[in-house]
């Protein structure tokens, strides 16, 4: 059983939302006040938007030719064809990445006689535009390149695709710095002189839009288009983006797609990952999202591409596989880093009172330090970063940090110290001489010791409302599904209960007995509950005359029979008790 310092985490109630705007609410909707204040809470807090949030439309997406530069992103398309140029399709290693290949390469595949598409190596060419893929393009008579979630901030590669007469379409959805790249076009949201309504798309969802625009232009069935949107609610789940406005739209189809027709490489993926009738967006982030970007951390993300376009079952099986066990030897690469510096932390238990964790071993693998740091997190909840060797003399990881934490202001001022670092507030990466990591992790910790308070370093648990154990039921499980598909900006409804008693069949399961399974007592029955990584609470529970709980309500299939269950993200004896 793994181990950690963390024994209590802070429970907070989310935001009270605007009473006048509830009230309204319930009397246009005639809605439990317990729904209309969860709407509110979410910013849905008028007939029309709940109209739009339960019955998302295909309607409601947006002109794509709003987007700054699409115009003439489809002109340059045109041009390719009519020159019968060859185009390269060109995308990152992770799920974001390889589903934008996929999606792009698939769609214009019959609309040009030459195309090919380009993953680039994260070993050897890192993110991004490389020189190496321009070079392919060049070696290959490929004129156009269509980069997809990269191109933003590569000038210099622009420049120097543009000296090989080598023409760019960058469909990005990251930060631009201050210049824009002297590309064909630019497909940005997140630009400043782009007026495109919803800035939050995944990098696929720029090359659906690409794909729709062409596809209006051309007078083609936007059905062409549509089949593609499980490659973007794949993108959506794995790349964390909010789920409301136009990705809610894609992630409410795109799982109808999934679930429903599932094209035959995920149909392979699916059957080797996650024994579910139906998945959620949750099942994408932790069951399929892990398989395709294991390809880009242990090997070659290209394996990933061929899987999500196989057109036959041994083509899909074949990669299916090959993801199943490249995710295999990852899970196993995973839990030996988490091994070795939970070594670390028992050798020198000092560490624990430090508030930053900075852990290296020269022979843990590249592709992982990032899930280790995120692990890390879990276990000591610390801004935590994982560095390996990378190269003569050089070291190489990843940051994670808690939440109200700027890891990158972090290593902004620790930068003397690096050679490299970039990333976002809660996640980045960073290369540094190894005589430097000493000096490093010094300065990280008086970082971290001036910008974290003490209630920083405390996971916290944040419940919408407050609701009578009694009142859970179908009803209420029904409206909380319709609320989906969940994600950031959109998160699983949380709530919180008193007096909860356990009618003592309360036990320890898992084959690593780490999870705990209640059946809490009502009037008329029970109600299951199943704690994960809380088997260290069962014996306090079971002590104490009632206990609290936050908690998700869930439907549990088992041999075809459905049932309802709390998922409870915490536990304790009531306070009063």
């Amino acid at each position: 059983m793994s181990e950690s310092n963390i024994k209590q985490k802070i429970w907070k109630q989310k935001s009270a939302p605007d009473q006048a705007l509830v009230d309204v609410l319930r009397s246009e909707l005639n809605a439990p006040k317990l729904i209309a204040e969860m709407l509110v809470q979410r910013g849905i807090d008028s007939s029309d938007k709940v109209k739009k949030f339960f019955n998302p439309r295909i309607g409601d997406m947006h002109d794509p030719f709003l987007m700054r530069d699409m115009d003439k992103a489809i002109e340059r398309i045109h041009l390719a064809q009519e020159k019968n140029e060859g185009v390269l399709i060109f995308g990152d290693y992770d799920v974001d990445g390889t589903t934008s290949v996929a999606l792009a390469y698939s769609f214009f595949k019959d609309k040009f006689d030459t195309i090919d598409y380009y993953i680039p190596d994260r070993y050897k060419e890192g993110y991004g535009i490389s020189t190496d893929g321009i070079d392919y393009a060049k070696a290959n008579g490929l004129s156009l390149i269509i980069a997809l979630d990269c191109g933003i901030r590569s000038m210099d590669k622009i420049e120097y695709a543009t000296s090989l007469g080598i023409d760019f379409i960058i469909c990005d959805h990251h930060l631009p710095g201050k210049e824009i790249p002297a590309a064909a076009a630019v497909l940005d949201p997140k630009r400043g002189d782009c007026d495109y309504p919803f800035k939050e798309l995944a990098g696929c969802g720029i090359g659906l839009k690409l794909a729709q625009a062409y596809s209006q232009v051309n007078g083609l069935d936007e059905r062409e288009y549509l089949q593609y949107l499980d490659f973007a609610t794949l993108s959506v789940a794995s790349d964390i983006v909010p789920i409301v406005d136009e990705n809610r739209i894609i992630a409410h189809f795109g799982l109808k797609i999934i679930n429903q027709q599932p094209r035959i490489g995920l149909q392979k993926l699916i059957e080797v990952s996650v024994n579910k009738e139906e998945l959620s967006i949750s099942d994408l982030v932790f069951y399929l999202g892990p398989r395709i970007n294991a390809a880009g951390r242990m090997d070659d993300a290209k394996s990933a591409v061929r899987m999500l376009i196989a057109e036959n079952v041994d083509t899909a099986n074949k990669y299916a596989s090959e993801l199943q066990t490249q995710n295999e030897t990852r899970k196993l690469v995973d839990q030996k880093i988490t091994a070795d510096f939970q070594e670390i932390i028992a050798n020198n238990s000092d560490l624990l009172k430090h508030k930053t964790h900075v852990f290296y071993k020269e022979d843990w693998h590249k592709g992982v330090v990032g899930i280790a740091a995120s692990r890390a997190i879990e276990l000591y909840y610390r801004p935590t970063i994982i560095l390996t060797k990378s190269g003569d003399g050089m070291l190489a990881g990843s940051a994670r940090s808690v939440k109200g934490f700027d890891v990158h202001a972090a290593l902004e001022k620790c930068s003397q110290h690096l050679e490299q670092f970039g990333g976002h507030m809660y996640a980045a990466g960073m290369t540094m001489k190894i005589e430097n990591l000493d000096a490093f992790r010094e300065a990280f910790e008086k970082v971290g010791e001036e910008m974290l308070t003490p209630e920083m370093l405390i996971p916290k648990v944040y419940y919408d409302a407050e609701m009578d154990i009694a009142s859970v039921d179908d009803k209420m499980l029904s409206i909380v599904n319709k609320m989906a598909p969940f994600g950031p900006a959109n998160m699983t409804p949380v709530f919180f209960a008193s007096g909860l008693k356990d009618d003592g069949s309360g036990k320890i399961i898992g084959k690593t007995e780490e999870h705990i399974r209640l059946n809490i007592k009502r009037d008329n029955d029970s109600l299951a509950a199943v704690g994960f990584g809380m088997a260290d609470k069962l014996a306090d529970i079971k002590k104490a005359s009632s206990f609290e709980a936050c908690f998700q309500i869930n439907e549990n299939i088992f041999r075809g029979n459905r049932s309802i269950q709390l998922m409870l993200k915490d536990a304790r004896p009531t306070i009063d008790a």
